[in-house]
Parts: structure tokens; sequence; C-alpha cells
């Protein structure tokens, strides 16, 4: 047990080789590839599975109530993992810190408050960020390893992208699942080569994954009404956060959008090299954050014009994404989602869905200000733009969201057909 000196448990270079990384599920689509990579860097992980929403009574019951609801949602499905488990001593927790002014960047110290209340505060917990907030003499962001990870957010990105592009027309669903499996199969070798800051074998392997969406019979593409998800982080993407609105939206007899992960970490890095520039600080280190986001962005392009080749609507690019905003919203406005929020909808609009889901976790200050607070000054712009904001929280109505979400999909519906009218 940690002394009441130690402020928290370091993971150290011996538990690399004896404990088990427990790795949180916050984004179907990428996360699995990040266990996948550290798995290839020597680390025993283990991607945590637990996803009945009932486990948010856990979360309730180590932490506070007033808390938003992924951190409640992530502490839960933590501890319920670990009392199924008996290796309490062979186990260490890893969640990502964004910094910032969001509640996000306490998430680490409330796991550990739950950890603690729960008797199981000699648990190491990891924190996994860009600027290396806390460190852990066993756990290191290696070049490595941010190639692997890098990589695994922009095969995610793909993966995500043409699967919600061809899922609502598939002939049969056992034929994407097959696609996805072979995909996984696929990864299982990938991560094993040292990746190379300037290599290509990543392109070669995103028209592989192209391929083997080609080979699944569909019919009818983009006759259905889109309908994009954004908004908080964790909502916007996690089934659990957001009580699997992909599916609902699906059965609804749409076609959903969700905007590429990455854009997110970019935008996270360019905040950071912003308020640099403006306030003052390191010039190495915005040197450093600018040189780092045209890296990806060259990286994610070879891999765009790959998709735009293949026939599938490519993803925009951050600057691109970054120049919409101008005229509704100052970049610097970035605590949460910020302005990349703002950014979000307006490429929706653009790109053929001005039917959006706004999540957000009940309370986010930032989700309210660039989420909800941009809907007039938005709609003013696109008086097409069909926008609902749906509040997940821990005693939100699900009935009550699913009526918000079935009028703004009924609404999407009789555009569509006014529009194929016209």
């Amino acid at each position: 047990m940690p002394t009441q000196k130690e402020e928290r448990v370091v993971f150290t270079q011996a538990m690399r080789k004896t404990h088990t990384i427990l790795v949180p599920q916050m984004a179907p689509y990428h996360f699995q590839f990040f266990v996948q990579a550290l798995k290839t860097e020597g680390y025993k992980a283990e991607l945590l599975l637990n996803d009945d929403y009932a486990l948010i009574e856990q979360g309730m019951k180590y932490s506070h109530n007033d808390i938003c609801v992924p951190a409640m949602l992530v502490i839960g499905q933590f501890i319920d993992a670990i009392k199924t488990r008996k290796d309490h001593d062979k186990i260490a927790l890893i969640i990502t810190q964004t910094g910032g002014g969001c509640r996000a960047s306490n998430y680490i110290n409330l796991l550990r408050k739950a950890l603690k209340k729960a008797r199981l505060d000699d648990i190491p917990v990891i924190s996994l960020s860009a600027g290396n907030i806390e460190s852990n003499p066993g756990f290191k962001m290696t070049t490595k390893l941010f190639l692997k990870l890098h990589e695994s957010v922009m095969f995610g990105d793909l993966m995500m992208g043409l699967t919600n592009q061809i899922k609502p027309y598939v002939v049969s669903l056992d034929a994407l699942k097959k696609a996805h499996q072979e995909i996984e199969n696929l990864f299982e070798v990938y991560f094993e080569h040292r990746p190379h800051l300037f290599g290509n074998r990543y392109r070669r392997h995103a028209k592989k994954i192209i391929h083997l969406f080609n080979q699944i019979p569909v019919q009818s593409l983009g006759s259905k009404p889109k309908v994009g998800i954004v908004g908080e982080i964790y909502v916007k993407y996690s089934p659990l956060g957001n009580n699997n609105l992909e599916v609902t939206l699906e059965k609804e007899g749409v076609e959903t959008m969700t905007p590429p992960l990455y854009d997110f970490f970019l935008y996270s890095f360019d905040s950071t090299a912003h308020d640099i520039k403006r306030y003052g600080g390191s010039k190495k280190l915005w040197l450093v954050y600018k040189a780092l986001v045209w890296y990806i962005e060259n990286r994610r392009e070879k891999v765009r014009k790959i998709i735009a080749k293949s026939g599938y609507q490519r993803p925009i690019s951050y600057r691109q994404l970054k120049k919409g905003v101008e005229g509704f919203i100052d970049v610097g406005t970035h605590s949460g989602e910020g302005w990349l929020l703002t950014a979000e909808m307006i490429d929706l609009i653009h790109h053929g869905a001005p039917n959006i889901v706004c999540t957000q976790p009940f309370g986010c200050l930032p989700n309210h200000i660039a989420g909800k607070g941009m809907f007039k000054k938005i709609k003013k712009h696109f008086p097409q733009s069909n926008i609902v904001a749906i509040d997940y929280d821990t005693s939100a109505s699900q009935i009550n969201q699913l009526n918000r979400i079935n009028l703004m999909v009924s609404n999407a519906f009789k555009n569509h057909a006014v529009k194929k009218e016209d």
C-alpha cells in the first residue's frame, strides 16, 4: 500500500514485465489497435469489454456525484473489471489526459481517489499524454510507440469512415464483420514491424484495408439521409457513453458520419502551440508541436488521397477544418473540444450531413459554448441544418434521449425527400 507521503503509485520497470495494463474502451474502432501497439512494444495490455451501462453505479459509488458521466463510466468500467479479477497485485490502469480547462483533465485524480475509496489504491495508474503530465519509469513514450499509436489512430479513422459509408447499404452484415476480422488479423502482424518516420508501409496497408472493403457487396450507396455525430470526445465515440447512439441511428435507417478522432489530437497539439505563441513560452516547444502537426498531416494526406482514388468520401485536412470556423468562433477557444466542435458541425453540413446529434455530458461548459451555443449562428448561415443536443448524465432519461433523436431523424427524412424531389 502507498505511504501517506506518496502521491501516487509509480509504474516501475519491474512492473512492465509482471503487470497487465487495463485499457478502457473509449473508441471501438481505435482502441483495439492501441492495445495491439502496446503489446508489440513489450507491454502486457488488455482492452476492457465490460459494457453494461449498470457499471455506472460503480462509478457513482466511488466518485463525486456531480462529476460528468464520462468520468463515472471510465471509473466504473475500471473498478467493475478489477472486482472480477483476483490478480490485483499484477494489474495497472492507463488513462489519457488532455490537460486544459476541461473536467477530463481531472479524471486521473478522480480515478485514484475512487481506487483509494475502494481499497484498491495499490494499483498504479498510468497517464498517457502528449505533454508528459506524469512520468513512470516503466512506461515511456518512445518514438516507436508514438509511431505505432499514430498509426492506430490513423487506421482506426480509416476503418470508422469506410464502415460508416457502407454499413447502411451492405447486402450482408456478415461480410462486413468478416472484413473487420481480416483487418484485425492483418494488424496482429503489421504492428510487429519497426516503424520508420518516413516509410511508406502504412500506405500499402491502407490500400489493403480499402481493398477488403471493396469486396463487400453493397446496394444503393448514398441513398439515405446522413446524420453526423459530434460532441464531447468520450460520449461522441464510446457506445457505452452515448447509449449505442450509432446503432440507434442505424436502426432508424440513416447513414451516420462521425468525424475522425485524429482531428481532436491535432487540435490539442495545435492549441498548445497557439497558446505559446499568444501568451509566451518555449519557442523550442512551439516548434515541436508545429512540426508534429505537419508530420501527422503529411502522412494523413497520403491516406486521404488513397481514399479519394478509391471512390469513397475523403475527410478534409485539419487546416481546412480550422479555416472553416472563420467568422464563427475564435480559434483561441480551446477549452474541452472548443472551436473544433463548431468546425465539425460546419464540415458535416458541407459534406451533406446537415442532420447532427451534438452529444454532451450534462453541465459540460465547453459543449454549451462551442456546441449548443453555436446552434443559432450555424442555423442562420445554414438554414438546412437540423441539429439536436442530447445530454448524457446519470439521471438522464433514455426515453427522452430517444424521443429527441427520433424527432431529428423524422425531420431528416422529410428534408431528404424534399431534396430528392427538387
